[in-house]
């Protein structure tokens, strides 16, 4: 594990450029979205410190971290797989340590989906950074400022947001009341699977296929979802693989010597695209 490659993950809302030895994290907790965190995270050898901030239990936002951070028992399985698996092997090598980063809750995946929606990445980030501000919570987490999303119930509040059409209030409401509702907790959404869960989600206004699988995957850790609507994922195990895996079916076929960890094997295709690992 390489808390480096975590820290400059890069995507979604976070967009770091560098990296001082210290992940810094904010986030809504696990089981009440509405009391915030603040995690300092450092690596020493194989071990990590969180230094935490927060009402919650340490026990509650540790775990948090570690699912977050793929820092969970799948990540056997992961290594397993780039012992047997040539093109899987050569990506690890070439990203050392890499493993998914994922969004803080099925939550904060939506509302970011929501905030992202057909604009730049960019300006996501700062309709993100302007939500927290004005809304959300604030700390100071190792010399630096870091803003955590609002709860749901404060979120229910919002009116308006400066650069935000005024019909993504209602969508963002929505988000609000699910999750007070149970329904956006990352037991439920594992407890559907990723095809229900989908389905589910995608009942939520704004919501495409292409955002429930990002929710589903990205914000709750299901370690074997298969996200048939990454199409750069696709394009590029493709041309790693040598295969035409432009239909469903064909990439599903492919990507069933990735189980238990496909989600896994995707993120890192996808993620390590530009380093042009050679196969060993």
């Amino acid at each position: 594990f390489s808390l480096r490659e975590a820290a400059l993950f890069g995507f979604g809302h976070r967009a770091e450029s560098d990296f001082d030895g210290v992940l810094r994290l904010a986030f809504c907790v696990d089981g009440d979205y509405d009391t915030p965190a603040a995690v300092a995270v450092r690596q020493s050898g194989e071990q990590l410190e969180l230094t935490i901030t927060s009402a919650a239990s340490v026990g509650v936002v540790a775990a948090q971290v570690g699912r977050v951070i793929s820092c969970t028992p799948a990540a056997r399985d992961y290594l397993a797989l780039g012992e047997r698996d040539p093109v899987i092997g050569a990506l690890q090598r070439a990203a050392p340590g890499l493993r998914p980063v994922l969004f803080h809750s099925p939550y904060e995946a939506a509302v970011w989906s929501v905030l992202s929606a057909r604009r730049a990445r960019a300006q996501g980030i700062g309709l993100r950074e302007r939500l927290n501000r004005e809304h959300g919570t604030t700390f100071t987490v190792a010399g630096r400022e870091i803003s955590c999303l609002p709860g749901p119930s404060r979120l229910l509040q919002v009116d308006a947001l400066p650069g935000l059409p005024a019909d993504r209030i209602p969508r963002l409401h929505a988000i609000a009341q699910r999750a007070l509702d149970g329904r956006l907790s990352v037991e439920h959404v594992q407890r559907l699977g990723q095809a229900a869960a989908e389905a589910e989600l995608q009942t939520l206004p704004g919501i495409g296929p292409f955002y429930s699988q990002l929710i589903s995957m990205r914000g709750s850790g299901l370690d074997d979802a298969l996200p048939l609507a990454e199409a750069k994922a696709r394009e590029v195990a493709g041309r790693l693989y040598g295969l035409d895996v432009s239909g469903d079916a064909s990439y599903a076929a492919l990507a069933e010597r990735w189980r238990p960890v496909r989600a896994w094997a995707t993120v890192l295709i996808r993620a390590t695209a530009e380093r042009s690992p050679t196969p060993a």
